[in-house]
């Protein structure tokens, strides 16, 4: 069971320094007006974990799946981030880019997600 923990918390530390990386790079090149650097990380995130997810299960790497998956995607990904965003940009009266951020970041990591599966079936499959 510690050992479980330990994976968890190894590849959480490594996906929120990576998100928090990206989110830096992402703020310097587009600012911080409307919440890019989140869009952006839950796509990916969404996209990596359609990807792991299938090769986890045709290879047989289900053992990493706490430290990749639970982990690392589950650190770098953002969703309380997420909500936060939203809802700071519909107190600030803007509840178009409000919407639209929520729409984009709900559909984007769906996307990503369904493009990683698909990808993953189709080099790995």
């Amino acid at each position: 069971m510690f050992a479980s923990f330990f994976s968890v918390a190894l590849g959480g530390a490594i996906g929120a320094s990576l998100r928090f990386g990206l989110g830096l790079a992402i703020i310097r090149a587009w600012g911080s007006g409307f919440p890019v650097a989140i869009i952006t990380v839950n796509v990916i995130g969404s996209f990596l974990m359609g990807l792991f997810v299938v090769l986890s299960f045709q290879r047989g790497w289900e053992g990493l799946n706490l430290f990749v998956m639970t982990g690392i995607l589950g650190g770098f990904t953002t969703f309380s981030a997420f909500s936060l965003e939203a809802y700071t940009l519909f107190e600030k009266g803007q509840a178009g880019a409000a919407l639209a951020y929520v729409g984009l970041s709900v559909i984007g990591s769906i996307l990503g997600l369904v493009a990683g599966v698909l990808l993953a079936r189709e080099v790995f499959g």
